[in-house]
């Protein structure tokens, strides 16, 4: 397949963003990452002409999401953006905004020069943390009508990406903007990484038990997704007329990180990864927060199951997605082929 048809892709160097690219590339799309620096989007290069002969075909501009600067240029041209890049914490900030203001400013700074260069559509990187934090989850399964509570109990980031949403549909939705948006909900994106350099909180609660950093597994249960399969519903919703104006829950199957520690001892275990099986009990997980960062960030989440549906993206989309237990062993392996564990 060829194409002409010239996409931004913000978040170039990310978990998100590097799929995005990558699949964008297989499909003959002209394709423009957002970057911080030149030596990044040097770097990039040579990670994805590992995975693609077409890298010809991309090109960086340099671009920063809490500034003005650089941003007409940099969409300039562009037939569609997909917004991948939000500020991703790897522990709780100190103050809330230095997330929020970022994501929602960023969104808007992306949105305005978007609009102003005629791009038909923009594809945003929301969250299922856009959906699911604030209420009370039992017995409860969430579609794309749910939107988080920001009366209740919700961290930074949660905050942070349902505000950023928010921000977008209500910019799209003003009487002269022509923009047409979808978003992209995602659960914990696991699936491999291409970068050694590549983190994120799900990719390190992988990384951790491969490194034994848990003695046991703790009462976490998560929804699971792939990454390709996240990215390519950023490519469906791009070109589908059917997208517009929609959000898509971009989830597969529930894992217990107990069940994903079996899962990585069954196929690693042979390689000297031999992942810590038994459960953790949760006075342990809270211990361990108070020196652990990362930790720190889901102990309000033990015990908790959440329920996502993804009727809406399997029939708008006809998405037909990885199970979870291969996006659990794609990730596993290609942390271990990167000498990254």
């Amino acid at each position: 397949m060829t194409t002409e048809r010239t996409v931004l892709v913000t978040g170039a160097s990310g978990f998100i963003g590097m799929h995005c690219i990558l699949q964008l590339l297989e499909q003959g799309y002209q394709v423009r990452g957002t970057i911080r620096s030149a030596a990044k989007g040097e770097h990039l290069r040579q990670v994805l002409q590992q995975h693609t002969a077409h890298t010809n075909k991309l090109t960086f501009a340099e671009a920063d999401l809490t500034q003005d600067a650089g941003w007409a240029e940099t969409v300039a041209g562009c037939d569609f953006v997909l917004h991948v890049a939000s500020p991703l914490p790897m522990s709780e900030p100190k103050d809330e905004n230095d997330l929020i203001v970022p994501a929602v400013e960023g969104t808007l700074r992306v949105l305005r020069a978007a609009h102003a260069a005629g791009v038909q559509r923009v594809v945003q990187t929301s969250s299922m943390a856009a959906i699911v934090q604030g209420h009370d989850t039992h017995n409860k399964r969430f579609d794309e009508s749910d939107w988080t509570n920001l009366q209740g109990k919700v961290a930074a980031y949660p905050k942070s990406k349902t505000m950023a949403e928010r921000a977008a549909w209500d910019f799209v939705n003003q009487p002269d903007v022509t923009l047409e948006l979808a978003t992209i909900n995602p659960s914990y994106v696991l699936g491999p990484v291409l970068d050694a350099r590549q983190t994120s909180t799900s990719v390190e609660v992988i990384r951790k038990l491969l490194r034994r950093d848990f003695p046991g597994a703790p009462r976490l249960n998560f929804p699971v997704v792939d990454v390709r399969d996240v990215a390519a519903a950023h490519l469906a919703a791009m070109t589908n007329p059917d997208a517009v104006g929609k959000r898509f829950i971009c989830s597969v199957d529930n894992f217990w990180v107990q069940e994903m520690a079996q899962i990585l001892n069954n196929h690693f275990a042979s390689q000297g990864y031999k992942v810590p099986t038994v459960g953790l009990p949760d006075f342990l997980v809270r211990l361990v927060a108070l020196f652990d960062k990362t930790a720190a960030l889901v102990v309000n989440d033990l015990g908790r199951q959440v329920e996502l549906t993804n009727d809406q993206i399997k029939s708008v989309l006809n998405w037909q997605p990885r199970s979870a237990e291969e996006a659990v062993v794609a990730l596993g392996k290609s942390l271990i082929e990167l000498n990254a564990v």
